[in-house]
C-alpha cells in the first residue's frame, strides 16, 4: 500500500493527529512543528510547500506518519515495518530525515541494498524527559526574566549563531523569535544588567513542552548560566504541561551531563541522515 500524501495540514491533521498526539513525547517534533505551521502559515520554515504523509493498516489505522518543512529533514515518527520501504523514495526526494536511530538505520539498509551507496550521518540527537527538577546549587551570580519586544534584535543574533554552531539555519529567524516573545517562551538569564544566556521553549502540545534552544555565547560561558537557566525554563514549561523534554547533541558530552544532573533522563536517540547527498 502507498503512502497517503498531502500539501494540506488539516488534512494530516484529520488523519495523523490523533496517532501522533498519543504518544506526544516521541512525537514532540512532529507535534510542535504542526503547530507552528497553523500559526504562522505554510512558509512559516522557507519559501517551500511542506510536505505531510500517514500509512495506514487495511482497516485504516493510523500506523505511521512524517511531515517535512523545507530546508529541514523530513521528520519520521514511529512507522510500520512495511512502510520503511516506501518511504526510502520520498526521503531520497527530500534529501535527509531525521528518525528515530532504529528506523534511520533501517532506510540506510533498505536504501544501500537499493543502490550500494551508505547514508551519510548528518547529527545525531538524544531525547530527554525531565523526571524531578534539581536546580543547580550554588546559582551563577543574576537573575531569569522573560524576553521582551526591546530584546529582539539580540535574540535573532543568538539564534543565527546557535544555528551555525549545530548546522540548523532558518530563513525566518525573526519570525521565529517574534512568536516566542509572543507567547512568553523565550528566557533571558541575566547577570549585572547584561543579557548572557538565552533559553526557549515550545507552546504545549498534548500536554508536553519542549526546551530549546539553549544558547550562551561564548564569551560568556563555563559560569553556570545554562544550567541555572534551563532549570528556570524547565520550572516555568512545569506549570503549563505534564511533560517537559528537550533534545542535546550526542556530539556535544557536556550538555548532556548538564541536563542530566538536572533531572533529564534520555528517552531515545534520533539520527538525522542525508540519503541524496550519500548517493552523490
Amino acid at each position: 500500500m502507498p503512502w497517503h500524501t498531502t500539501t494540506d495540514l488539516d488534512e494530516f491533521d484529520a488523519h495523523a493527529g490523533d496517532f501522533l498526539r498519543a504518544r506526544p513525547t516521541e512525537n514532540t517534533l512532529l507535534l510542535t512543528a504542526m503547530d507552528y505551521v497553523k500559526t504562522q502559515g505554510s512558509h512559516a520554515y522557507g519559501n517551500n510547500d511542506p510536505m505531510y504523509g500517514w500509512w495506514e493498516s487495511p482497516d485504516a489505522t493510523v500506523l505511521g506518519a512524517y511531515l517535512c518543512t523545507p530546508p529541514y529533514p523530513v521528520l519520521v515518527s514511529s512507522i510500520a515495518d512495511d512502510a520503511v520501504e516506501p518511504l526510502v523514495d520520498i526521503v531520497a526526494t527530500m534529501g535527509r530525515v531525521n528518525a528515530e536511530r532504529r528506523l534511520a538505520e533501517a532506510l540506510a539498509a533498505q536504501w544501500l541494498a537499493r543502490t550500494g551507496e551508505p547514508c551519510e550521518i548528518v547529527r545525531q540527537t538524544r531525547l530527554f524527559r525531565l523526571d524531578e527538577l534539581v536546580p543547580p546549587v550554588p546559582a551563577p551570580p543574576g537573575l531569569s526574566r522573560l524576553a521582551e519586544p526591546t530584546d529582539r534584535e539580540l535574540l535573532v543574533s543568538w539564534y543565527a549563531l546557535f544555528g551555525e554552531e549545530v548546522g540548523e539555519q532558518h530563513a525566518n529567524l525573526s519570525t521565529v523569535v517574534d512568536a516566542r516573545i509572543e507567547y512568553g517562551g523565550l528566557v533571558l538569564w541575566q547577570d549585572g544588567g547584561i543579557p548572557v544566556c538565552l533559553a526557549g521553549r515550545s507552546q504545549p502540545q498534548a500536554g508536553t513542552i519542549r526546551v530549546g534552544p539553549v544558547f550562551t555565547p561564548v564569551e560568556f560561558r563555563r559560569r553556570g548560566y545554562a544550567s541555572a537557566l534551563t532549570a528556570d525554563i524547565s520550572r516555568r514549561a512545569l506549570d503549563l504541561a505534564d511533560e517537559v523534554v528537550l533534545f542535546t547533541d550526542l556530539a556535544n558530552p557536556t550538555s548532556n551531563a548538564i541536563y542530566q544532573r538536572l533531572g533529564y533522563r534520555p528517552i531515545e536517540d534520533r539520527v538525522w541522515i542525508s540519503i541524496t547527498n550519500a548517493a552523490g
